[in-house]
């Protein structure tokens, strides 16, 4: 059974606006799916679709076959949710806010302690255990945000914007967490986000979304291959061939486009039988940045 399905999936607001345009996706267990887009993009309220706190206009959803719609407690008790600004009690130490939404679950209050000083301690906040919630930085808030979400064991965790206001290495632990929980204990991981670089570290497949509409979803050799084929090859030389075709983009510095890496021993042999002198070559291909904008691109 997949995790996560949704089959011509559509939200419009009051007042006309189509927030989610017919998109239909399923995910397996273990996968940590990006999906991908802007602000606007619909990102936002696909997750409140999939948590039921939205009703379809069209279309359906499910978590494990469960419709969210109709039986949103159900997708609650299997799913955990970390959205952009982390609302918890300020006036509760982050362990007390544990253990009251572990009891939320059902949880024990040993169980409730015992789960949330593990979390704390993975989430480097043990130190900040007894310590009220009005004193948490935005980081903090945000990774015992992370901690609650995860304090009944879901066996889906949807992540809207989950490393907003981390700094580098807090983020990097939450990226490792991430893989882990997937990894190890078969978690799948729905991750909302506008940034395309950090999405293409931590995912192993992504939904590229624009105005509501999937634009394309996939792993990254899969949307790479349906752009673009091309590598594009760096060079640092001296004396390029000039019957060589490529682009002059700094001082002894150019960039062409191959097909295959294949071609690279070719090229380096072809530049010295000539002559020239190499310093330098690198390859490159299509980042998911690159991906998404040649889609738009597209689209329009």
């Amino acid at each position: 059974m997949n995790a996560v399905t949704m089959n011509s999936l559509s939200k419009i607001y009051d007042g006309g606006k189509k927030a989610v345009d017919s998109v239909s996706l399923s995910l397996s267990q273990g996968e940590v799916f990006g999906f991908l887009g802007p602000n606007g993009a619909g990102k936002t309220t696909t997750v409140k679709l999939l948590i039921g706190m939205l009703s379809p206009t069209e279309g359906n959803a499910g978590v494990f076959g469960i419709e969210p719609s109709k039986n949103p407690e159900k997708v609650h008790a299997l799913s955990g949710v970390v959205t952009e600004h982390a609302q918890m009690y300020d006036n509760l130490t982050g362990l007390q806010n544990l253990i009251f939404y572990g009891s939320v679950f059902g949880l024990g209050e040993a169980e409730s302690k015992r789960r949330g000083m593990e979390l704390l301690r993975q989430l480097e906040l043990s130190d900040a255990a007894d310590t009220k919630l009005a004193a948490y930085s935005t980081g903090m808030r945000q990774r015992l945000s992370l901690a609650r979400a995860l304090i009944h064991q879901p066996q889906v965790l949807f992540l809207d914007e989950p490393t907003s206001g981390l700094d580098p290495e807090s983020a990097q632990n939450v990226h490792s967490m991430i893989r882990r929980l997937a990894a190890e204990k078969g978690i799948t991981v729905f991750l909302c986000t506008h940034q395309l670089r950090y999405a293409q570290e931590i995912c192993t497949r992504y939904g590229l979304m624009a105005e509501g509409r999937l634009l394309a979803e996939g792993t990254l050799d899969a949307l790479r291959s349906r752009i673009c084929s091309d590598i594009k090859v760096k060079l640092q030389v001296r004396n390029m061939p000039a019957d060589l075709t490529c682009c002059r983009i700094g001082d002894m510095t150019y960039e062409l486009p191959i097909k295959s890496e294949e071609e690279i021993p070719q090229l380096v042999n072809r530049i010295a039988g000539a002559g020239g002198q190499i310093y330098h070559i690198s390859s490159e291909l299509p980042s998911l940045e690159d991906i998404y904008f040649t889609l738009t691109e597209k689209k329009e």
